[in-house]
C-alpha cells in the first residue's frame, strides 16, 4: 500500500512537471513582439533589485482597484522603500516597462498566485503584494529559470524574501499558468491580451528613432559627415533594415530617421552626448514647424503644456535668428529654473523666458505677452495614437495613469469627456489673446473627441464680438510636406494615423484674416517664405538705401535673370501671391470697379511663369482669388483720375529683386498694336472672354505716354505682377 501510495505522488509530480514543460513550450514559442524584432539577443536574466523595488511602486499607482467581493489579493498602501533614487534613463525605462506589463496581465497573473495556492497561505505583509506581482511576471517572462546577480549590487532584504517564495513554489506556478493558457485556448499569455494592445505592441516593436539636428552646434551637412565616418549611411527608408542606416524625414527637413535597434549604439556617440542630435516623437517636431512657419522676424511664442522641455529647445533653436522670445507657461516649481536654464544653455537656446503661472490664470492682456502672435497649445490627451507608451511618458513628463488606458486598449468615456472639455477650455483662452494672430494645436489622440470635435466647437462658439477678426482653420504648412498630402486633407486637418512607422498625431492650426491696416515689412515676407521652404540657400540680405531710392523713383526693367534664378524668381513670386491675395480685397476702392475675374496669367520673352491654378478651391495650401470675387484694379502710374499709391505700400524685396514694368493701358479694340517689348523683360497678359472689353496691360515704349481717353468701367489692378 505504501509503494502504491509512493508512486500515485511520483506520477502527480511528473504530471505536474509535464505541464509545466508545456506551460515554458508554450512561452518560448511565440516571443514576444520586442524579442522578435531583436533576433540573437542573450536569454532574459532579470533585473537589479532596485528595478524590482521601483516597479512595483509604479504599479502600487497604477493598478485596477476591484470591487469588494471581487478582490482576490489585497494591497497595501504603503510604497517600498527604494535604497537608489536614480535619474538614469535605462533604470527608469526597465521600472516603467516592467510595472506596465505586469499591469497589462494583473488578473492573469492574479489568478496563477490564487490558483498555485500562494495565497491566502503565504504569510507575506500586504505592501508587498505589488513586489510579488512585478516579480512574478518577471519570472514567467524568464521561463521560471533563476535570476543571475550583479557583483556590484547591493541586495534588497525584501526582494530576496519575494524571490525564494516564488522559487518554492516554481512547479506550481509553471502548472497554474499552463491551465490558464488552456482556459483561455491561447498558444501563450500574450494571445490573451485584447487585439488593441496587441496591436499596438507590434507597432511599438518596429517603431523607429526619430532625432531632430540641434543647428545651433552644427550643421545638417557635418551631421551627415559625422554619421558617415561612424559607418551610418543615408538611405530613403529604414524600414526593414538592420544595417547601420538613417534616413531623412519627409516633412522636416532637420529631422533624422534611425531602425529602433540602434539606439543604444547611438546613445554612445558624441552627437548625442553633446545634444546635437535629439531624439524626440515626430508629432513634436511638427509642431514647431508649423508654429515657425507662421512667425514674422520680431513675433513671440506662448508654449502651453510642452511636457519635454526638448520640444522648447526644439522651438528656440528654430528662431535662433530672429528677435523672437519663447515664454513657457505652467513650469511650477521654481527650484527647476536652474536646471532648465543650464539645459538650454548647453542646447545654445538665449531666446526661453519660463512663466510659472498655469495657462488659464494668465490674462489675455498681461503686458509681457503683448508681442506673442502664435500660440503652441499641446494639451494633454488620451494619447493613445502613441504606440510606445512608456517612452511617451517618460520623454513627455506625462501622468503615469495614461499606462491603464493604454493597458485596455482605450479610454472610458467619462475620462474622454473630462480631457476634452480641459482641452476646449485650455483653446478658447488661446483664442481670446486679441494680439495673437494664429494658434497651433497639437495631440496624439486618435479620437475625434478631442480632435476634430474641439477644434469646430471653439470655432462656432468664438467670441465675434470684440473688434479682431475671427479665428479661421488653415491648412498646417510644413517645409517639405507635399500638396498631394494637403489635397488629400479637406477638411485642412494634418493626421498621422499610428503605424510600424510612426506614432499617431493631430495638427490644427487656427488663424485670424490679417489686419489690412498692418503692413507686413520685407523681412517678415522674406521670413515667412524661408520658414515655408521658398528661399533654400539664399542669404536674407538687406537692400541697400540707394535701390531702395532709385525703386521709389522711378519702375525700370529689370535684366533678364540667370537659369538659376529662374526657379527662385518663381517661389517668391508664389509666395507673394498667396501672402498678398487675402489683402488684395481690402486695399483703397477707386471710384470706378468692375467684377470680371481674373482668368489667368502667363509670360512672355521669358522663362518665368506664374502659375495659378484653374480651379482656385483645388489647392488649399495656396489660396487664390474665388470665382465670383470681384478682382482688384490693375497697378497705373500716376494720372490726372487715379489717387495716387500711399509710398509706404511699396515693398522693395531682396535679394531677389522683382520690379514690375509699366503698364500700358488697353485699347478699346481687342487687336490694338501692342508696344515692342524686349526680348529679354518680362509682360504679363490677362486673357479675357472673346466678348466685352477686358485690360490686357503690356509694356509700353519708353517715353510713351499713356492714352487718356479709357472707359471708366475698366478694371484696375494694384499688383499687376500678382
Amino acid at each position: 500500500m505504501l509503494h502504491a501510495t509512493s508512486e500515485l505522488e511520483f506520477s502527480n509530480e511528473k504530471n505536474t512537471e509535464d505541464i509545466a514543460q508545456l506551460a515554458s513550450l508554450a512561452l518560448s514559442s511565440d516571443p514576444s513582439p520586442s524579442e522578435k524584432s531583436s533576433p540573437g539577443l542573450p536569454e532574459k536574466t532579470g533585473y537589479p533589485d532596485s528595478v524590482y523595488v521601483m516597479a512595483a511602486n509604479i504599479f502600487q499607482g497604477i493598478r485596477f482597484e476591484k470591487s469588494p467581493e471581487q478582490v482576490l489579493i489585497k494591497y497595501g498602501n504603503e510604497p517600498l522603500r527604494s535604497l537608489l533614487k536614480s535619474e538614469d534613463e535605462a533604470f527608469q525605462r526597465s521600472s516603467y516597462e516592467l510595472a506596465f506589463s505586469a499591469l497589462k496581465f494583473q488578473d492573469i497573473l492574479e489568478t496563477i498566485l490564487i490558483d498555485s495556492s500562494i495565497f491566502p497561505s503565504t504569510t507575506i505583509p500586504e505592501h508587498l503584494n505589488s513586489l510579488i506581482i512585478v516579480m512574478l511576471y518577471d519570472f514567467q517572462d524568464r521561463k521560471f529559470q533563476a535570476r543571475l546577480f550583479s557583483d556590484n549590487e547591493e541586495p534588497i532584504a525584501e526582494v530576496q524574501e519575494v524571490e525564494n517564495l516564488l522559487n518554492s513554489f516554481k512547479t506550481k506556478l509553471a502548472a497554474a499558468l499552463a491551465r490558464c493558457r488552456i482556459k483561455h485556448d491561447a498558444l501563450s499569455i500574450y494571445h490573451i491580451l485584447p487585439e488593441t494592445v496587441r496591436n499596438q505592441e507590434l507597432r511599438a516593436s518596429t517603431l523607429p528613432l526619430y532625432a531632430w539636428i540641434n543647428t545651433c552646434k552644427i550643421s545638417p551637412e557635418d551631421v551627415h559627415c559625422s554619421l558617415k565616418k561612424k559607418g551610418y549611411n543615408k538611405v530613403k527608408s529604414v524600414l526593414h533594415i538592420d544595417d547601420k542606416v538613417y534616413a531623412v524625414d519627409q516633412h522636416c527637413y532637420d529631422v533624422l530617421i534611425f531602425p529602433s535597434h540602434l539606439k543604444n549604439d547611438l546613445l554612445n556617440i558624441d552627437l548625442f552626448k553633446d545634444y546635437k542630435l535629439i531624439f524626440q516623437d515626430k508629432s513634436r517636431s511638427l509642431a514647431v514647424h508649423s508654429v515657425r512657419a507662421l512667425l514674422n522676424m520680431d513675433d513671440d511664442i506662448l508654449m502651453v503644456n510642452t511636457g519635454s522641455w526638448y520640444t522648447v529647445a526644439h522651438m528656440s533653436i528654430l528662431t535662433n535668428n530672429n528677435t523672437s522670445k519663447i515664454f513657457v507657461c505652467g513650469v511650477k516649481s521654481q527650484a527647476k529654473d536652474p536646471d532648465l536654464k543650464k539645459l538650454f544653455t548647453k542646447m545654445g537656446c538665449k531666446n526661453i523666458e519660463i512663466l510659472h503661472e498655469t495657462f488659464l490664470n494668465i490674462e489675455s492682456k498681461d503686458h509681457r505677452l503683448q508681442k506673442v502672435k502664435v500660440i503652441l497649445l499641446l494639451p494633454h490627451c488620451s494619447g493613445l495614437g502613441v504606440s510606445n507608451p512608456v517612452e511617451f511618458i517618460l520623454n513627455e513628463h506625462e501622468d503615469t495613469g495614461l499606462l491603464k488606458d493604454f493597458s485596455q486598449g482605450g479610454t472610458s468615456e467619462d475620462k474622454l469627456h473630462i480631457l476634452a472639455q480641459q482641452q476646449y477650455e485650455q483653446l478658447t483662452h488661446a483664442m481670446k489673446f486679441a494680439k495673437a494672430q494664429a494658434v497651433v494645436y497639437c495631440t496624439c489622440s486618435v479620437y475625434p473627441e478631442e480632435n476634430e470635435a474641439v477644434v469646430k466647437k471653439a470655432l462656432e462658439l468664438q467670441d465675434l464680438g470684440i473688434k479682431v477678426q475671427p479665428y479661421r482653420l488653415s491648412p498646417p504648412v510644413l517645409p517639405l510636406c507635399s500638396l498631394k498630402e494637403i489635397h488629400l486633407s479637406t477638411d485642412k486637418f494634418f493626421r498621422m494615423e499610428p503605424s510600424g512607422i510612426t506614432n499617431g498625431c493631430f495638427l490644427s492650426v487656427l488663424t485670424r484674416e490679417r489686419d489690412p491696416s498692418e503692413t507686413v515689412s520685407v523681412k517678415d515676407v522674406l521670413a515667412r517664405a524661408a520658414a515655408k521652404g521658398l528661399l533654400d540657400g539664399i542669404e536674407l540680405g538687406k537692400s541697400s538705401k540707394r535701390e531702395k531710392k532709385k525703386k521709389k523713383s522711378k519702375i525700370s526693367l529689370p535684366k533678364a535673370p540667370t537659369n538659376d534664378n529662374n526657379g527662385i524668381q518663381m517661389k517668391i513670386a508664389e509666395f507673394l501671391n498667396r501672402e498678398t491675395n487675402a489683402n488684395a480685397n481690402r486695399s483703397e476702392t477707386l471710384t470706378t470697379k468692375t467684377s470680371l475675374p481674373q482668368k489667368n496669367a502667363t509670360s512672355s520673352g521669358s522663362s518665368l511663369q506664374v502659375r495659378k491654378p484653374g480651379k482656385p478651391a483645388a489647392d488649399p495650401l495656396v489660396p487664390t482669388f474665388l470665382k465670383n470675387t470681384p478682382h482688384p484694379r490693375p497697378y497705373e502710374r500716376q494720372t490726372n483720375f487715379v489717387r495716387p499709391r500711399p509710398a509706404d505700400r511699396v515693398i522693395a524685396l531682396k535679394p531677389i529683386e522683382i520690379v514690375l514694368p509699366p503698364v500700358m493701358l488697353p485699347f478699346s479694340s481687342p487687336h490694338g498694336i501692342k508696344s515692342q517689348i524686349p526680348t529679354q523683360h518680362f509682360y504679363y497678359h490677362w486673357v479675357g472672354p472673346k466678348t466685352g472689353y477686358f485690360p490686357s496691360p503690356s509694356i509700353s515704349r519708353r517715353g510713351e505716354k499713356p492714352k487718356e481717353n479709357l472707359p471708366s468701367s475698366l478694371l484696375r489692378h494694384p499688383r499687376p505682377w500678382l
